[in-house]
């Protein structure tokens, strides 16, 4: 166990090799068989196959007893290998000692143990105990037993989601058989059962001809911890002739030498389910379900007894950790769990803008201005808080859960997680070390968020997403000012401009974090996250509209430039294509043609004046115009001398124009086609013929 866990078995080459070779994809049984150090040597490939890749580790810290409790299958395997007598009384012993461990530790008395997998498992049993119990030919005549008197489960509607419905199914009852009761809802908490509800829902369905079968109480609920009112509804199971079972984190606190008057209730109930594994940090262990019973043969028609010895080897690996942690082990492990708690509700009360519950799950939740905001707000910001605290404090366990009243918490349940992360003293100090860096950050958000709207709002060109999903001041949009494209055009601007704008925010030197609209179905959005005191809402605002407008703008000038060059590009050709034909008209085909043109030119040269062309960038934008300057983009010239002197022209109305409109200058680019022939004689075969210079 400890080479798989190390992952130290492999070799470098072996590694090098497995880089190259190894698929994860099911393969063929080899014929030949592997040796011991391959099969192994597969199995931490599959453990630690992109370990490497991911810099972390998949598995969890294991103990000493954890090692106990894995160590527990291994030997199963070859007890079970043993001759028939010796393995029954081996398998007795494991099973007898272990029941009276748990009985005694959790102050179940003359109980006995079912130990299984799954953690619904042992109440499946448990109901086939009671449906045996209270239909006497269920043995013999099956479900048609049913059929007359239809059984009914009652259920808190806290429970774990699904259990009710599991249960049908595993019966092979119809969901009628399943009747959810309702949490206070006038006087006590929102999280335990109502008992005076549950009362008359079982009169009712007594006098409807139905047989009342299970009830399914908490001692801790899954969500919020609270443990129903269990004196109460064992007297009413007693009552109606009820079985009742309990089940919960808080029944851990069974161990304690001080347990509440209202855990200490569900010593008397008919059954309760543990489950120790996470109680005491121990890996594959199973669940057990107590319960009294005095007929073994109904309890052995259930399932829950087995006369098969292998069967009863489930409860060695509980088995060997219980001895190696002792019974003080087991207390203080399950001490430590609640004196963290009460730690953090110690700290807790130091710090202001907060919620918390009392009790062995402590949750944590914003109570700033509490009524002011939407619930959706509160919850996206101790939505955050919780994963915050799970990346900065991992060891502390804490989760996000959703509460029905409460909205969402952040819940801190050492119960279930203190033993196996290791949590400590030091741990609980680092997360309200943490809580107190982050309520600030909360608060200032909560109360710069309607001024980063309204400041929003008076701004023209941006828009404000309404999103109360997310957890920061809000979300904007850049709308850009031109109205004269069609919707598909201005929806690839707004999408272009605000992907441009989402980078430049992102490049500023600036402790606010900005995103993109990947988490929600707004799209072309820019959301500003956390804020801290100092911020000047304002001034980011102001930012983001300065920003998105040079964008605009410098969009504009690159497609207004476009749209001159491929004008002025035009316009050249269609020149210089006339300039040819007047060439032609001018000098007659003959000297078009190579051979023959040179003996014209020679016995009669042509004179030709050099003719520049000038295309200008700037012509067309009226930012830029120059006043009373003309509409053509082309002109002829006579001589290099003007074409110089338009560039100096040009150079200084532009200067001009940047005073003046204090705009952005543009350089002037041009465009200059010479035409030259020479007019001098030149031997024949050296001729040239006319050539189009594009400079």
């Amino acid at each position: 166990m400890k080479i798989l866990e190390s992952g130290k078995l492999e070799s470098e080459q072996g590694k090098e090799r497995r880089k190259l070779s190894w698929k994860e994809i099911p393969g063929p049984l080899q014929g030949d068989g592997q040796d011991v150090v391959s099969i192994l040597q597969l199995v931490q490939n599959l453990m630690h196959g992109d370990d490497d890749k991911q810099g972390q580790r998949r598995m969890q810290y294991v103990a000493e007893q954890g090692h106990m409790a894995l160590l527990g299958h291994s030997l199963a395997a070859y007890i079970s290998v043993l001759e028939r007598e010796r393995l029954r009384k081996l398998t007795t012993r494991i099973l007898s000692d272990t029941t009276l461990w748990l009985c005694r530790l959790f102050r179940y008395e003359n109980g006995s143990a079912y130990y299984h997998e799954g953690d619904c498992e042992g109440l499946v049993k448990v109901c086939r105990l009671v449906i045996n119990t209270q239909y006497e030919d269920y043995a013999t005549e099956g479900f048609t037993m049913l059929s007359s008197k239809h059984p009914v489960i009652y259920q808190s509607a806290a429970c774990r989601p699904g259990l009710g419905q599991h249960l049908c199914s595993q019966l092979g009852l119809p969901l009628s058989c399943l009747c959810i009761v309702p949490c206070n809802t006038m006087f006590g908490s929102l999280h335990q059962m109502d008992v005076a509800l549950l009362d008359k829902l079982i009169r009712d369905d007594r006098e409807s001809g139905k047989v009342p079968l299970l009830l399914i109480a908490n001692a801790g609920t899954p969500g919020a911890g609270h443990t129903d009112k269990l004196s109460r509804l064992k007297e009413l199971c007693v009552q109606y002739n009820m079985w009742l079972h309990v089940e919960g984190v808080n029944l851990a606190t069974l161990a304690l030498g001080q347990v509440s008057s209202a855990v200490t209730a569900a010593t008397k109930c008919d059954s309760m389910t543990l489950t120790p594994g996470p109680w005491l940090g121990l890996p594959a262990v199973p669940a057990v379900t107590l319960y009294r019973h005095e007929d073994p043969a109904l309890s052995l028609a259930a399932g829950l007894t087995s006369s098969q010895p292998v069967e009863k080897l489930r409860a060695l690996p509980l088995w060997l950790s219980l001895q190696y942690l002792g019974h003080d082990g087991i207390v203080q492990r399950i001490k430590h769990a609640s004196q963290l708690s009460q730690q953090l509700l110690e700290h807790l009360k130091t710090l202001a803008s907060i919620k918390t519950s009392v009790g062995e799950l402590v949750f944590i939740h914003l109570a700033v201005l509490e009524g002011y905001f939407a619930g959706d707000v509160l919850d996206a910001l101790n939505r955050w808080l919780g994963e915050q605290l799970v990346q900065q404090v991992p060891l502390s366990g804490v989760d996000v859960v959703e509460l029905e009243d409460e909205g969402t918490c952040v819940r801190f349940n050492p119960l279930m997680t203190a033993a196996a992360l290791g949590t400590q003293e030091n741990d609980v100090a680092a997360l309200v070390e943490k809580l107190g860096e982050m309520i600030p950050v909360l608060s200032c958000t909560l109360r710069f968020r309607q001024d980063f709207k309204d400041e929003v709002l008076q701004q023209a060109s941006l828009s404000y997403i309404e999103d109360l999903s997310w957890p920061g001041l809000g979300g904007v949009r850049y709308e850009p000012r031109t109205t004269d494209l069609d919707e598909d055009k201005r929806q690839h601007s707004v999408e272009k401009i605000n992907s441009d704008l989402l980078k430049k925010l992102m490049e500023l030197d600036t402790d606010l974090y900005f995103s993109g609209p990947e988490f929600c179905e707004e799209k072309n959005g820019i959301f500003i996250g956390m804020a801290t005191e100092d911020l000047d809402v304002a001034e980011l605002v102001e930012t983001i509209v300065s920003i998105g407008r040079d964008i605009e703008e410098s969009g504009k000038l690159f497609e207004n430039m476009t749209e001159i060059v491929r004008r002025g590009i035009q316009e050249a050709e269609l020149q210089l294509q006339k300039a040819n034909e007047e060439k032609l008209m001018e000098e007659g085909v003959f000297r078009q043609i190579p051979l023959v043109g040179s003996v014209l030119n020679w016995l009669s040269p042509v004179q030709a004046s050099v003719k520049g062309r000038t295309f200008n960038l700037a012509e067309g934008q009226k930012l830029f115009r120059r006043q009373g300057a003309g509409s053509d983009s082309v002109s002829d010239t006579s001589s290099v001398n003007q074409l110089e002197e338009s560039f100096r022209e040009a150079a200084h109305v532009q200067a001009n124009d940047a005073e003046e409109a204090e705009v952005p200058q543009e350089r002037h680019v041009h465009i200059v086609e010479e035409t030259a022939l020479s007019d001098q004689r030149v031997p024949e075969g050296q001729e040239t013929e006319s050539v189009d210079t594009l400079r």
